[in-house]
């Protein structure tokens, strides 16, 4: 009974371990067909993703890829999901590397550049999240998250500044409060409308000078790299921060831009 019992613990064992190896084997080979299909990205641009392409590359039977990713979409669905996450990483770190909290408009500077940075040093992913849409692809709930991340960390930034008094008063539509209501219980942001409206009113500003620099529709009319989007982060900061602060106080409009 003790042999038999022994013999089935390495059994077992053996099982283990060589689950252990296919699935090492597996996480590696998505692994490598992520890389690949980004470098397809850059190369093709995103409507051209090819999953028997990538496979060509992998040296492998092109229905063999198909373990490790059903479909073209499917794969599309995790690039989206990385780069909306890196994204979010890079905004965030940013953030956290201002150390003195209360100083927001330097929060908000550094997220917006931090942004930039991303979308600069990422320009084919950055056009796979914000570019045109991929013909026949529609994005998957679970791509929602990830895709909320940079904008949370924004929202947050809004929630903190009330908390420290800040306050607006502008009307917010009907819809956008519903919109609202449905972002605070998805994300759990307790920004009030008026400061969520003015928030993303700046993120918005900031957003589109990145698109116009990227997507090249600022040539000829703002051709010094950056210049556009450096002028919308100070101006919509300014505004985000002197119209919404209680009166009274100008402490942080002085704060330097290498907070």
């Amino acid at each position: 009974m003790q042999e038999h019992c022994s013999r089935f613990d390495v059994t077992l064992a053996t099982v283990a371990h060589v689950a252990g190896i296919r699935e090492r084997a597996r996480a590696e080979h998505t692994a490598e067909t992520v890389r690949l299909a980004r470098q397809q990205l850059e190369r093709d641009g995103s409507a051209s993703l090819s999953l028997r392409a990538i496979a060509r590359d992998l040296g492998m039977a092109s229905s063999a890829i198909y373990r490790y990713f059903a479909s073209r979409d499917e794969l599309l669905t995790s690039l989206i999901i990385d780069s909306y996450d890196r994204l979010g990483e890079a905004v965030e770190i940013a953030d956290h590397g201002v150390r003195r909290r209360s100083d927001f408009l330097g929060r908000w500077r550094a997220m917006a550049l931090a942004l930039r940075a991303w979308a600069v040093a990422n320009p084919a992913e950055y056009s796979l999240l914000f570019g045109t849409p991929v013909p026949g692809y529609a994005a998957p709930q679970d791509t929602i998250g990830p895709a909320s991340r940079y904008t949370i960390a924004l929202m947050q930034l809004t929630v903190e500044m009330e908390a420290a008094g800040h306050s607006a008063s502008d009307k917010v539509p009907a819809a956008l409060r519903r919109d609202y209501a449905r972002f605070r219980d998805r994300f759990a942001v307790p920004a009030s409308d008026e400061m969520m409206m003015k928030g993303m009113a700046a993120w918005a500003s900031v957003m589109g000078a990145i698109n116009l620099e990227l997507f090249g529709h600022l040539h000829n009319v703002v051709d010094t790299p950056g210049a556009l989007f450096d002028a919308v982060v100070e101006l919509q900061g300014r505004q985000l921060f002197s119209e919404t602060r209680p009166s009274g106080t100008d402490a942080g409009l002085r704060t330097s831009k290498s907070a």
